[in-house]
């Protein structure tokens, strides 16, 4: 196995080598003037650990080719790309955690289309359509996927579940009713951390999300996040109120609306441990397994099941989010390094690293490292219907803007109706 996955490997690069000699004398608009560079820039939103992670994944193609990867990690990607692509000293590659961000420089005529080096038919051969469509603007490809995080997840400790018999629910009626019996033990169902510094109240837009897919449905969805129906319609409050049986019923939630409020959402899912839990259910995305407490054992102590359908004729939807690469500058170097991202090379490094789910098809199960992590791969392999974080599609002034703060409002104690008047009003015309 080893030994053909080297073969393969050599062929994949084999075959880019030629490629760069072929694209030496591309010209483009979005080309810079030292088209002889032996370097890639990239921007992105991996810092500490995950930026040494994607190193990891990245170091063959260097290995191989002898091209130089600049990587620069900032958590402030969203503000400053904009200002660098403004300069005229945009990186060569964006690796975006919005695709909204992304179809806006598309859209701008920024980007390079995957058309211009990459077939089709390899495109399709590496990603679901899903994915593809996620990564286009217009019907035009610009993005290779190299990440996804799934957020209909609920954590529990399997330790106390066993202990007091408590099952599984596979509908959401059964996962209320497990509520239900929480508090009639005198214990509280729900931890909720919504406090997230500039960015407090996403982890209310998620919850909303994931119960749109599932009462309204993927066809209403992508309507809503295009404001093709208003954000106060109908469809809209009822997923918030569905929402606000779980986040303002002070029974339900550890600390009340006041704790769902003023925790960190980081901290949240801590309360689901030691002798005395605060809480026995935590709906949280694939990266809040990097604030497990410390002292526990990650395959033991924690796991997950799959958020509940709602209104069974939805099927079994996942709300998702991820990182995609695109290109601002068309250089042999940065045409090569795309083409090595759509390979199969850093997607089976990355995830063994562990902390990493690949959208990418053909990558297997066993591969992934812990029993968490295969679980959640194969609740996306096998997901009915797929779609990206809505807010996170949005224009960012209702997006990240009065979408976030709406909720904030509304768990607070603010009527729906309110809210989602000032969350419609606020949308850009």
């Amino acid at each position: 196995m080893k030994q053909s996955k080297n073969t393969l490997k050599t062929a994949f690069f084999s075959v880019i080598a030629l490629s760069i000699t072929t694209l030496s004398g591309c010209n483009s608009p979005n080309q810079p003037a030292q088209t002889n560079q032996k370097q890639v820039t990239i921007l992105g939103v991996m810092v500490g650990e995950q930026q040494e992670k994607l190193e990891k994944a990245l170091a063959p193609f260097t290995e191989e080719t002898g091209i130089e990867i600049v990587y620069e990690g900032t958590d402030t990607f969203a503000t400053t790309l904009p200002i660098r692509v403004d300069s005229g000293n945009p990186p060569d590659l964006a690796m975006f955690p919005q695709p909204g961000l992304m179809a806006d420089f598309a859209k701008e005529g920024k980007l390079v289309p995957l058309k211009e080096f990459m077939t089709s038919e390899t495109l399709q051969e590496a990603y679901p359509e899903t994915w593809i469509n996620l990564g286009s603007v217009d019907e035009t490809p610009y993005g290779v996927w190299y990440r996804a995080s799934v957020k209909s997840l609920v954590w529990y400790n399997p330790k106390v579940f066993a202990e007091n018999g408590y099952e599984i629910p596979n509908t959401w009626d059964e996962m209320m009713a497990l509520s239900d019996r929480l508090v009639e033990e005198g214990k509280t169902p729900w931890c909720i951390g919504m406090e997230s510094g500039d960015a407090t109240g996403w982890v209310g837009t998620d919850w909303v999300e994931d119960i749109m897919l599932r009462t309204a449905g993927a066809e209403v969805y992508d309507q809503w996040t295009t404001n093709q129906i208003p954000f106060n319609d109908q469809s809209v409050k009822n997923a918030v109120e569905t929402f606000g049986k779980i986040a303002r019923n002070d029974k339900y939630v550890y600390g009340g609306k006041v704790g769902a409020l003023s925790i960190p959402f980081g901290d949240s899912i801590q309360g689901l441990f030691g002798d005395n839990p605060r809480c026995y259910l935590h709906r949280q995305a694939t990266f809040i397994a990097s604030f497990l407490p410390e002292d526990i054992n990650a395959a033991q102590d924690a796991a997950i099941f799959y958020l509940p359908p709602i209104n069974p004729e939805q099927g079994s939807p996942v709300l998702v989010a991820g990182n995609v690469f695109a290109m601002f500058n068309d250089t042999p170097e940065a045409r090569q390094l795309m083409e090595y991202l759509a390979s199969e090379v850093p997607h089976e490094i990355a995830v063994q690293l562990g902390g990493h789910i690949s959208p990418r098809n053909n990558i297997a199960i066993d591969l992934y490292p812990d029993q968490l992590m295969q679980q959640q791969a194969t609740i996306l392999a096998e997901a009915d219907v797929i779609r990206f974080d809505g807010s996170d599609m949005m224009p960012g002034a209702v997006g990240t803007g009065t979408f976030w703060s709406g909720m904030v409002d509304y768990v607070g104690g603010t009527d729906v109706e309110t809210v989602l008047e000032n969350i419609e009003s606020s949308w850009p015309e």
